[in-house]
């Protein structure tokens, strides 16, 4: 394995199972200590978190990042280098602190549908409170007439009530990539019976 690594991978690997493991486990943690802080940072305006519970969820995923780095350190491959590798690991911790941190104390319920806020969502001004209404009955009626029960749930969920992405993730047992497949579907058939019933003109980059 040392000859089809970087020379930086072959190094964390020797470090990671040789005799100074302990002191290489201490610097691995300490970076995804860092990265775990800098996702949950850049993540907080949907999930507002921070001082001791910030860095509580930091740990947490740092921690539980580097036991399952360490229990798979035998699946490396070198497809790629050791620190995107590990990066992965850590990025999915926080994903899923995140989602169970959210359903600890939520702020909207699931299975809610709070269509007065779409206005705000899709950036109409308080001036335009007509056109609003219209164009939140008309996707309103494309949501329940074109979607599936699971696409309907999901953009309910994200569009209308604002449930942080990796929260829908953890309540659905799914995965981030699964989530958004789902809403890039949904959106494309709500854009299409927008742009069908003269809500969206096709030329111009929609609203949904």
């Amino acid at each position: 394995m040392a000859g089809s690594v970087d020379r930086e991978s072959a190094e964390w690997l020797r470090d990671l199972t040789g005799g100074q493991r302990e002191a290489a486990q201490a610097r691995l943690h300490a970076e995804l200590v860092r990265i775990a802080r800098s996702e949950l940072r850049r993540r907080a305006a949907r999930l507002p978190v921070s001082g001791p519970e910030l860095d509580d969820l930091t740990h947490q995923a740092a921690a539980d990042a580097l036991l399952a780095i360490i229990a798979k350190l035998g699946e490396f491959r070198g497809e790629c280098r050791f620190a995107t590798w590990a990066y992965k690991f850590v990025i999915f911790e926080v994903s899923t602190k995140v989602g169970r941190h959210f359903w600890r104390n939520p702020t909207v319920s699931l299975e809610a549908e709070d269509w007065d806020r779409l206005p705000d969502r899709f950036g109409f001004d308080p001036a335009q409170e007509s056109e609003s209404r219209e164009f939140v009955i008309a996707v309103r009626r494309a949501v329940n007439d074109t979607l599936t029960e699971r696409q309907r749930r999901i953009f309910v969920a994200i569009v209308v009530n604002g449930v942080p992405l990796d929260a829908l993730v953890v309540e659905l047992g799914t995965n981030r990539s699964a989530i958004y497949k789902t809403l890039f579907d949904a959106r494309r058939k709500l854009r299409a019976a927008l742009v069908a019933n003269g809500y969206i003109d096709p030329s111009t980059p929609g609203r949904s």
